[in-house]
């Protein structure tokens, strides 16, 4: 992202230009602009182009690369991480794997940097072509941290990054620092030594924590260096600093946080809550934008969408940017005055939309793997649909189990597949998943009890391989298909099935939806809704089809 002053000129200089109908077009800008779970974004503005990357944590293929023209409507055009060589999350939980990408571009090349937790650390990635192939990882030992972002100015780069504290003493939990190292653009080796450009965050007397996801821009003749501070949960606030220098020392705006709404009354109808983790980006009226990350709760802190991405608009005041976004804290929609430009292809991303997947020919690239993919365990026609070879692998553990998922996007939403499956012992199993994580999920299947076609409820326990059966109930056909629907109600979860598409049974209703949630499983994923297939840890050469994947959400806040 470099702003030229000619950008900044350029809204006075149209000002003095004959009206032309052609400025007077205008967008609504809906929140979130990527609704679900896609947390710690970050965009990269390229001529008339926006590319916009996402955490995935230990879902595969990783960091999904998106692509706009307006802001509003996002095709996903690519994986940053999408073959199993470049990386895998076997063995990890859900919610480890990768932390907050950052994209870049700079003379042609792309680049992305983003954490493998746990492991390598800190790395990058380049691309000639936003939508791929990505190199593989080139990782960067002497970035200790997380969240690392790239800022290029004239033939120097530099990785600015959360890391610890000075001499690795902190005064408090939380205690964090911002760290800034040279990066050569050519090798993708750092320079030097590692610089502390922020101790603690805005004010280290207030015991300030967890100041992360860093990014450093240049506007005019200063260097903006902004963050987010607070942690990611209900305390996240976004905060800005400045210096004439792009290595400090930098001064923090008087008037931090730029973003919060933590301060905003606790009973708001359809609130937003969480937000931070920001980055600016020039909109298409050449107008400051922020993207971030908020969440949508159902109630107090639970919410099961995990943290979605949002859009403000930004002010400069007294040459220090400011979020804009109301009297009352984030908006659901905001009016620019630039065009609307339609993605063919896309699918919607936010309000209420809804589409049916089918599996003729490829997956969509938004569907989710658990770890790394295994191209033998699944089989694409037209007249099956997706074909899975159950697997031993289960959910509950943490391997590659026959798991294909989509991400929950609405607190309101229903999700049904079509499932054909001949079970032949208790331990197959196959059918739809709601999953938040290995030890929160529940699983509607057909399965086999007392040699019987049965289809089951089943929740997860903390034993893997004692899931507790909630409901069952017995189907009038051993090896024709059946339909499958689960329905998220906010905080309440209802289990459906038909065995001939037309009449539907409720398994079970009014199921707590709140065991799903970020609050209660912890960690910084989202539900998915997951098409799974499993022998339970035997072998079997047994397979399941699902013909399609319906998915519909229904959201209050956007019924006008």
């Amino acid at each position: 992202m470099k702003y030229k002053l000619l950008r900044e000129l350029l809204p006075t200089a149209l000002a003095l230009l004959p009206f032309s109908g052609a400025f007077a077009q205008s967008i609504e800008l809906v929140n979130p602009i990527l609704s679900g779970f896609y947390p710690d974004p970050s965009i990269v503005k390229v001529g008339a182009d926006y590319y916009l990357v996402n955490s995935t944590f230990s879902y595969y293929p990783g960091i999904p690369v998106m692509h706009s023209r307006d802001l509003k409507n996002w095709k996903q055009v690519g994986n940053v991480i999408s073959r199993p060589s470049q990386m895998s999350f076997l063995g990890d939980r859900m919610t480890r794997g990768l932390f907050a990408p950052a994209i870049e571009y700079h003379n042609g090349t792309y680049y992305v940097t983003c954490t493998q937790i746990d492991h390598k650390g800190n790395f990058v990635v380049t691309a000639k072509n936003p939508a791929g192939p990505w190199s593989d990882p080139t990782f960067l030992p002497q970035v200790r941290g997380i969240d690392p972002s790239l800022y290029f100015e004239g033939d120097k780069a530099y990785v600015i990054y959360n890391s610890d504290p000075p001499d690795n003493k902190p005064l408090y939990d939380g205690h964090r620092s911002i760290k800034i190292i040279e990066l050569n653009p050519q090798t993708l080796q750092t320079v030097g030594e590692a610089k502390i450009v922020v101790n603690g965050g805005v004010d280290l007397s207030k015991k300030p924590v967890w100041i992360e996801g860093p990014h450093l821009m240049k506007l005019g003749n200063w260097h903006y260096l902004y963050a987010a501070e607070g942690g990611t949960s209900v305390n996240h606030t976004e905060v800005v600093f400045r210096s004439k220098e792009p290595l400090g020392p930098f001064v923090p705006y008087e008037k931090n946080p730029i973003l919060s709404q933590r301060e905003l009354p606790k009973d708001r109808k359809d609130p937003i809550t969480s937000a931070g983790h920001a980055q600016f980006v020039e909109g298409p009226d050449g107008k400051t934008y922020a993207i971030f990350l908020a969440v949508r709760p159902y109630e107090d802190n639970f919410y099961n969408t995990g943290r979605e991405t949002f859009i403000v608009p930004v002010e400069w005041k007294d040459e220090w940017p400011v979020m804009v976004p109301g009297p009352n804290g984030v908006q659901y929609s905001y009016k620019a005055n630039f065009p609307e430009v339609k993605q063919p292809g896309a699918r919607p991303q936010s309000g209420n939309f809804g589409y049916t997947l089918t599996f003729e020919k490829q997956l969509d690239p938004a569907l989710l793997f658990l770890r790394t993919v295994d191209s033998a365990s699944f089989s694409l026609s037209k007249a099956k649909g997706l074909t899975l070879k159950l697997k031993p692998e289960t959910c509950a553990e943490t391997g590659n189990p026959s798991f294909i998922g989509k991400r929950q996007q609405h607190l309101y939403c229903t999700a049904e597949t079509e499932l054909t499956f001949a079970p032949k012992a208790a331990n197959e199993k196959a059918g739809l998943a709601i999953f938040q994580d290995e030890k929160h999920f529940y699983y509607l299947c057909k399965s086999v009890d007392a040699g019987k076609s049965m289809l089951q409820l089943f929740k997860s326990t903390a034993d893997v391989k004692q899931p507790e059966l909630l409901a069952q109930a017995p189907l009038k056909s051993a090896t024709g298909s059946v339909q499958l629907r689960i329905q998220a109600q906010a905080d309440k979860y209802s289990f459906q099935f038909s065995e001939n598409g037309k009449a539907w049974t409720t398994l079970k209703d009014q199921v707590d939806g709140k065991f799903l949630s970020t609050q209660v499983a912890g960690g910084f994923i989202g539900c998915t809704f997951g098409m799974y297939a499993t022998s339970s840890g035997q072998p079997t050469t047994n397979t399941a089809s699902f013909k399609w994947l319906k998915y519909e959400g229904n959201d209050p806040m956007y019924k006008k």
